[in-house]
C-alpha cells in the first residue's frame, strides 16, 4: 500500500513542479514582451503601428496612416473608363465588294488619372485604341471624354471631359523612387471601382518589350503591389499619395496577378501629357543612330572588362550622331558626366529630351576615350518643334495627317496619309482603321489629306484603297461606289 502512495505523492510533486514552471515561463514572456513593446515605441512613437511580416519573416513597422492618407489623396483623383468600339469584319471573298461588312460592338474598361482641375485625364493608349466612345466615370457620374493625343511610344493617352474643379492628383517624382519603397496601386480591376493594393517598388528601369512602336520607351517601374485587368491607367503612388506612375502591364502566366506589375513613371508621364496639351504631340529628341547592351560574347570579342555601356551598332547617314561624328563600334560609357550601364538607361534619358538639346557622351574608341557633344533633332531632321496639323474633313466626317518623311523613310514609301479619327460618316462605311497609312487610290499616289477627301467625294465604280497598318502590312481595301 506504501507503495502506490510513494508512486501517487510523486505524481503529485511532478504535476505542481510543471504548473509552477510554466507559470513562471509566462511572467518571463511577458516582462520580455514588455520590454520589447517599450524599445518599439521608442523608435517608433506613432501609437497607431500596423507590423507587417515580409516573406523572409522579418518585421517591419508600418505606420497605418501611411496606407490611409496615401488613399485617401488618390482614390478621388481615379476615374473609370469605358471604351465602346464597333469592329466591321470581311470575309475576304469577292461577295464583300458589293455588301457591307458584318459588325459587332465592343467594351473594353481601363481606368485614368485626372491630372488637372480642369478635366485633362491620363491613360494607357491601349485603354482607349479603336474607341469610338470615351465614357468616363468619377463618383458615379459619367462624362464624355474626349481624344487629346497619344503616344503608342510610351502607352500614354491623354482625354478630356468638359468639367471643371475635379480633384487633380499631385505628382511626385520617379526619379527620386527607391528600390524597396512601399508604393499603392489605385485603379478600377474587374470593373471594381476605387480598389487600392499594396506593395513594395521591385526594380527600377525594365524593358519587357512590351511595346510595339518603331520607336518604344521602356524604363518600367516593377512592383508586387497586385494589379489586374481594368488597373490599365491607374495611379501608382508613394506613401504620400503623390503619383509616380501609370499603372500598365502584368507579367503573368494566367492574365491575373501573379506579383509582376509595371508601370510608367511619372517623369515621363509629364513630358507627355504636357508636349500633348501644348503642342498635340509628344516632342521626340532622335539620337540618329542604333545601339545595344555589352554582353560577355561582345565584351570577348572586342578585348574589353566592362559590360557597362552601349556599343552602337549603326548610323543614320545625316541625322544627330552622324553630326556629332559618332561611329560603329563606339562604347558609349559616360552621359553628361553620369556612368552608363546598359540601353534602357539610355533610352530613358533620350525620352526626357527635345529636339534641339545638347548632350556630352564619353565614348571609347579602340583604345582611346574620346568626347563628343551631340545635338538632338526632330523626326523631320530640325531642331524646330513640331505642332501635330490635323485636318478635318466634314464631308468624310473623319480626321486625316500627311506623315513625316522621316516615318516615310522607314516604312519605304513616297508618299502617305493616316487615318486619325473616324466618325460616324461616310469613311466609317470603308472599314478602313485608324492608324491606317493611305499610300494610294486604284494605283495613284496620295500626298495631302485635302486631295484625299476631293478624291473619295468624287470617285465611282471600282475603287482600290492601299496603304500600310499600324503593325507595318502593306494591304487593300476594295470597294464599289
Amino acid at each position: 500500500m506504501s507503495k502506490y502512495i510513494k508512486t501517487g505523492l510523486v505524481a503529485f510533486l511532478s504535476a505542481g513542479m510543471g504548473v509552477w514552471v510554466s507559470l513562471e515561463y509566462i511572467k518571463f514572456e511577458e516582462l520580455k514582451q514588455g520590454h520589447e513593446e517599450q524599445n518599439v515605441a521608442a523608435h517608433h512613437p506613432s501609437n497607431h503601428a500596423n507590423f507587417v511580416n515580409d516573406q523572409a519573416g522579418y518585421a517591419n513597422v508600418l505606420p497605418v496612416e501611411d496606407f490611409v492618407d496615401a488613399s485617401a489623396h488618390s482614390t478621388n483623383s481615379v476615374v473609370f473608363i469605358k471604351n465602346q468600339s464597333v469592329i466591321n469584319y470581311r470575309t475576304g471573298h469577292w461577295m464583300d465588294w458589293f455588301f457591307e461588312p458584318r459588325s459587332s460592338q465592343r467594351v473594353s474598361t481601363g481606368s485614368g488619372v485626372i491630372l488637372s482641375d480642369d478635366g485633362y485625364i491620363i491613360t494607357n493608349n491601349h485603354v482607349i485604341e479603336g474607341a469610338d466612345e470615351i465614357e468616363v466615370v468619377h463618383k458615379k457620374r459619367s462624362y464624355k471624354g474626349h481624344l487629346v493625343g497619344a503616344d503608342p511610344s510610351t502607352d500614354l493617352a491623354v482625354i478630356k471631359v468638359d468639367v471643371e474643379n475635379l480633384p487633380a492628383i499631385s505628382m511626385g517624382s520617379s526619379a527620386d523612387l527607391n528600390v524597396g519603397e512601399w508604393v499603392l496601386a489605385v485603379g478600377n480591376p474587374f470593373n471594381l471601382t476605387s480598389t487600392v493594393t499594396a506593395g513594395i517598388v521591385s526594380a527600377k528601369g525594365r524593358n519587357i518589350h512590351i511595346l510595339k512602336d518603331k520607336f518604344p520607351i521602356e524604363s518600367f517601374i516593377q512592383t508586387d503591389a497586385a494589379i489586374n485587368p481594368g488597373n490599365s491607367g491607374g495611379a501608382l503612388v508613394n506613401r504620400n499619395g503623390e503619383l509616380i506612375g501609370i499603372n500598365t502591364a502584368i507579367l503573368s502566366m494566367t492574365g491575373s496577378y501573379a506579383g509582376y506589375g509595371f508601370a510608367v513613371p511619372v517623369d515621363i508621364v509629364k513630358k507627355v501629357f504636357n508636349d500633348i496639351v501644348q503642342y498635340g504631340e509628344v516632342q521626340k529628341a532622335f539620337f540618329g543612330a542604333e545601339f545595344a547592351d555589352i554582353d560577355n560574347e561582345v565584351a570577348k570579342e572586342l578585348n574589353i572588362n566592362s559590360l557597362n555601356g552601349v556599343i552602337i551598332t549603326h548610323v543614320q547617314k545625316g541625322w544627330a550622331a552622324d553630326k556629332a561624328d559618332l561611329e560603329k563600334g563606339d562604347i558609349i560609357t559616360e552621359v553628361n558626366g553620369e556612368p552608363l550601364y546598359d540601353k534602357v538607361q539610355l533610352e530613358e534619358m533620350i525620352g526626357y529630351k527635345y529636339p534641339g538639346d545638347l548632350i556630352q557622351l564619353s565614348l571609347k574608341r579602340g583604345n582611346k576615350q574620346v568626347i563628343k557633344t551631340l545635338e538632338f533633332t526632330n523626326r523631320e531632321g530640325t531642331k524646330e518643334i513640331l505642332k501635330r496639323s490635323i485636318y478635318e474633313s466634314q464631308s468624310l466626317q473623319a480626321s486625316f495627317e500627311a506623315i513625316s518623311k522621316a516615318e516615310r523613310d522607314l516604312m519605304g514609301i513616297e508618299s502617305g496619309i493616316r487615318v486619325i479619327e473616324v466618325g460616324n460618316g461616310f469613311f466609317r462605311k470603308l472599314d478602313i482603321p485608324e492608324g491606317f497609312v493611305i499610300t494610294d487610290i486604284n494605283h495613284s499616289k496620295i500626298t495631302t489629306p485635302s486631295e484625299l477627301e476631293d478624291i473619295l467625294e468624287k470617285i465611282r465604280g471600282k475603287v482600290i484603297i492601299s496603304g500600310i497598318t499600324t503593325g507595318g502590312r502593306k494591304i487593300y481595301y476594295p470597294f464599289l461606289f
